[in-house]
């Protein structure tokens, strides 16, 4: 285990906040770097903005199950709950009601009163609550396009920015708690071009079948020069080395039985295979208060003053 698994005791008394859209997000995206700050003392928090009522069954081996299918709402809050057993964090939800992902040509209109049509001060005000009453250090979340164009997703980018710029202003949200400063915004790069190649490339020279040809050939293809992977709209800055918490963020994945195939993608190349070729979870440093140099290897890099 290498000390970085192991930020410094300073680690203590720093808070970070993950915003994510449905539950199950906060396992896909950053979960062993909230692992690892959270066993090193950090108080970690995620804030859930929907149920996921709209969601599907997304593992078929549930699909027969009686409690996912009369109600799946139900059931994926106690596989949230799950989660958070497994990583060790806090978890709260803002209280809003899944925009579902719309499909079809034309799309059909979003849901009426769900998630991605609120107003925007109206969607941030728990948020901005949230904050305010946690007294996050650091806010992660996702980009413009929400990690990937689900309307929750961009949403989710969207409160979590008005969170940022907003929490610290008394004049902003005045009725949410008293104002805090946060000092640092990162979006995740889960799915950054850089790990999977990355990992491609060791499996081919090991001898292994690489689950990711596919995914690096579409890129491939989508580059004018036919030679690299297009170039990230945030390039990383950051990397969280979380690598003896990779199981963690295995079991915290296997916790959502409705929407996590313990035979599929996620699990498709081994915690340790992993760990040695890519032992880091990548961000994107968007904003700081604070004066810091990069690149990164802790959120909290910069940060002096523990208030």
């Amino acid at each position: 285990m290498s000390s970085q698994d192991h930020p410094a005791a300073s680690s203590r008394g720093f808070r970070l906040l993950a915003v994510h859209a449905h539950p199950d997000d906060e396992s896909s995206k950053g979960s062993a770097t909230m692992a690892r700050y959270a066993a090193a003392g950090a108080g970690v928090m995620v804030a859930t903005c929907t149920g996921g009522e709209r969601g599907d069954i997304l593992n078929q081996a549930m699909s027969g199950n009686a409690h996912a299918r009369r109600d799946l709402a139900g059931l994926r809050r106690i596989e949230m709950a799950n989660a958070v057993t497994a990583l060790g964090v806090q978890q709260r939800w803002l209280g809003f009601t899944d925009s579902g992902l719309p499909e079809g040509d034309p799309l059909p209109d979003l849901p009426f009163g769900c998630f991605a049509l609120q107003p925007l001060e109206r969607a941030a005000a728990p948020l901005v609550k949230l904050v305010r009453d946690f007294r996050p250090h650091v806010i992660l979340s996702y980009d413009e396009n929400g990690g990937y164009p689900h309307p929750d997703h961009i949403m989710a980018h969207r409160v979590a920015v008005e969170a940022y710029e907003a929490a610290g202003d008394p004049e902003r949200y005045p009725d949410m708690g008293e104002a805090w400063r946060v000092d640092k915004l990162y979006y995740d790069r889960a799915f950054n071009p850089e790990r999977f190649r990355a990992l491609h490339d060791a499996l081919e020279e090991a001898g292994l079948q690489s689950p990711y040809a596919e995914r690096i050939a579409q890129w491939l293809e989508a580059d004018p020069e036919g030679n690299q992977p297009p170039a990230p709209t945030h390039a990383t800055t950051t990397q969280i080395d979380c690598g003896s918490f990779f199981a963690h963020r295995e079991q915290a994945l296997l916790t959502h039985r409705t929407q996590v195939d313990p035979t599929g993608f996620f699990f498709a190349v081994s915690s340790d295979f992993q760990r040695r070729v890519w032992p880091w979870e990548d961000y994107s440093l968007i904003s700081s208060r604070v004066e810091t140099s990069l690149p990164e290897d802790d959120f909290f890099a910069g940060i002096a003053d523990v208030r």
